[in-house]
């Protein structure tokens, strides 16, 4: 990757205003473009399909109408979001000879994809408070776990987010590209962009890496000590039942927590010059396709609760009509 050289008033003042940006994406693998299209699309879909279909259990079924299911609903929602803010955008750019997204297209782009990853991590967090004192502290769980609570929790996540995207695609979108519009990347993220500037980027780098430590580390320590309150206090529980039920309430969160903030730490929490487009965008592909796609498939499969409300909709075919014609009526 060319070394960034930092911009100066000439530059300034010989900038470019650029109309578009080249998305260069997969072009070096060419010959793979529909075989890669199908994966991605067959993704995709079963992203869509597995979100959409655990937001319509948790919201039909009234045994799931828990904070923990609240905040399955509100992951679920993010996932759909995040992943459809560039993934029918690369697999249209497989498939056609122009590969490109406007400026306005780009900071939409940006400032949405930065926005429902922001707000994930700290909803991550968040599921991790409510196993926290649902394991910790079991008997005054309704009472410290109350629909005000996790209504600020939630809001709380989705604000995080926003003030984050904004502070990002601000500063972002103010640095100059000086002509040079093409993206080594599939779609608009602040490392590919900060490559392509031509000017000092100092400031946008401070502010990835403080912004990082307040959404990615900060919420990511607060899992990793809950869960080792949450591991001490369930191998204190006598019942290997008990201590069984209670590991595979926790097992699902876990494991998307790790991938999720592997990959989404590795990303942006570090310094823009250790950042390398060619072999870190595999690592993006993880946490913007295959990640929202494995959430449901984890929480589906590992999720007593899940499966039980799935049974009840294979057997009775009307539960949903049934189900809305008494949620609606008036």
């Amino acid at each position: 990757v060319p070394k960034r050289k930092p911009g100066n008033i000439m530059e300034g003042k010989n900038q470019t205003a650029l109309s578009e940006f080249i998305i260069l994406g997969f072009c070096n693998l060419n010959e793979l473009r529909f075989l890669l299209f199908t994966v991605f699309f067959l993704t995709y879909i079963c992203t869509l399909g597995g979100n959409i279909f655990i937001i319509l259990v948790t919201r039909a079924d009234p045994h799931l109408h828990t904070l923990m299911y609240y905040f399955l609903g509100n992951l679920a929602f993010l996932d759909i979001c995040y992943t459809t803010t560039n993934v029918p955008q690369m697999m249209v750019h497989l498939l056609s000879q122009k590969k490109s997204i406007s400026y306005g297209g780009c900071v939409v782009q940006l400032f949405a994809f930065i926005f429902f990853v922001g707000s994930e991590c700290l909803l991550l967090a968040a599921m991790a408070y409510d196993r926290y004192i649902a394991i910790y502290k079991p008997l005054r769980y309704s009472v410290i776990m109350n629909k005000v609570l996790y209504s600020h929790l939630a809001a709380s996540c989705w604000t995080g987010g926003f003030l984050n995207s904004v502070v990002h695609t601000v500063l972002t979108f103010h640095l100059p590209f000086c002509g040079n519009n093409q993206i080594n990347y599939f779609f608009c993220d602040i490392p590919p962009l900060l490559l392509l500037s031509c000017g000092d980027t100092s400031v946008n780098e401070l502010a990835l890496l403080s912004t990082g430590v307040f959404i990615g580390w900060t919420p990511f320590l607060f899992i990793i000590f809950s869960y080792l309150y949450i591991i001490s206090t369930i191998l204190k529980i006598r019942s290997s039942e008990g201590r069984k039920k209670a590991f595979s309430t926790c097992a699902s969160h876990l494991v998307i927590v790790l991938l999720y903030y592997g990959s989404a730490i590795f990303t942006y929490v570090r310094p823009i010059s250790s950042y390398s487009l060619e072999k870190d965008r595999l690592i993006s592909v993880l946490y913007s396709v295959v990640t929202p796609m494995l959430n449901p498939i984890i929480y589906t499969f590992r999720n007593k609760d899940i499966k039980e409300a799935m049974k009840v909709l294979i057997v009775d075919k009307n539960y949903f009509r049934k189900y809305s014609a008494s949620h609606f009526e008036v």
